[in-house]
């Protein structure tokens, strides 16, 4: 007999989960090079999950007491039928969910940021890694930053908060973070600044790109007046407010400082496996549970999930190392 669900999610570690992050799809349409190799080989469409089992995973979430979705990918606007999941998990906030946002490259979101509005999304994430058209068009092997910077102002226009996310890397954009960070005090919106991460074959060895935020840090308290923020938005990083203006500062940073003892988070792949560790192979099959045994098997699913989910992850930067997992973020989802 099943055995019946924890009233709540909490792990052997004695973490509550209430962030759900959903990748909709692993396909992008850009290929950054630290993220994918140029040619990627992606999971066949008959893999994925129907829209219809995304939403009654994450609404058993909610269920269980997670109270943030963040929809990613890949690219998770590429998919056709995201707008209506949007449109279905929206009308949980504020009934159980507190806040559903998303996490997008930006390319098609002058398209999209009405509708992500309407259906009760306040706040996206828009990874933008240079404000130099040929860098931009370099690191992300053949992106438009003007089409980019287009959908931050759509975004902007139609009521949506923009975090910035940026990677820290080595050689590509490291001397450009300053100036990264003027912008968003300009245009009012936040900065997250990210350490490189050890997930998937690339075409380059990480070694060489790597940044450790400290150093990254230490420039800019020389030029900006940063004071430490106790906000949080349920995520990883740790923020400092701008002095004079409304941009907050954050840094996520799993190699220099390691934030797992306060992990609150899994991550469900477009193909239904649950991760309960972005940096661990562990995962269990939420899709095989649905359709073989429907919502009971759909729990004892997530109840194994939050049994194994370790204590902290294994991610190290070591010149030519495997990555700490095979699979690359798009696949888990950011």
């Amino acid at each position: 007999m099943a055995s019946s669900p924890s009233p709540s999610l909490v792990d052997a570690h004695g973490r509550t989960i209430r962030y759900l992050r959903i990748s909709v799809t692993d396909r992008c349409d850009l290929r950054c090079r630290y993220c994918m190799a140029e040619k990627m080989t992606f999971l066949p469409r008959s893999a994925l999950l129907q829209l219809e089992e995304i939403a009654v995973i994450a609404e058993r979430f909610i269920a269980r007491g997670v109270t943030k979705i963040r929809l990613s990918g890949g690219e998770p606007l590429v998919r056709r039928d995201v707008g209506e999941l949007v449109t279905r998990l929206g009308r949980h906030v504020g009934a159980g969910l507190d806040e559903l946002t998303m996490t997008t490259n930006g390319t098609r979101l002058a398209e999209h940021a009405p509708a992500l509005f309407a259906a009760g999304i306040r706040r996206v994430n828009v990874s933008l890694d240079s404000l130099d058209a040929d860098r931009f068009r370099h690191i992300t092997r053949h992106g438009d930053l003007t089409q980019v910077l287009g959908g931050i102002a759509a975004a902007k226009a139609a009521g949506l908060a923009v975090k910035i996310n940026t990677v820290a890397l080595a050689g590509l954009n490291e001397d450009e973070i300053p100036a990264i960070l003027r912008w968003c005090v300009a245009e009012r919106h936040d900065l997250s600044l990210i350490e490189t991460m050890p997930l998937g074959a690339i075409d380059e060895d990480r070694v060489d790109r790597f940044v450790p935020l400290t150093r990254v840090f230490e420039r800019l308290e020389r030029e900006f007046d940063l004071a430490r923020d106790g906000h949080r938005t349920g995520g990883p990083a740790r923020y400092w407010r701008v002095d004079g203006s409304g941009t907050r500062l954050g840094l996520i940073s799993p190699l220099t400082a390691n934030f797992c003892d306060g992990c609150n988070r899994v991550r469900l792949t477009t193909e239904g496996k649950l991760y309960a560790c972005l940096g661990h192979d562990d995962q269990v099959d939420l899709k095989a549970a649905l359709r073989d045994g429907g919502l009971s098997a759909l729990d004892d699913a997530i109840d194994e999930a939050l049994r194994i989910k370790p204590r902290r992850h294994d991610f190290s930067i070591e010149r030519g190392a495997t990555p700490a997992v095979a699979r690359h973020m798009s696949v888990t989802g950011g």
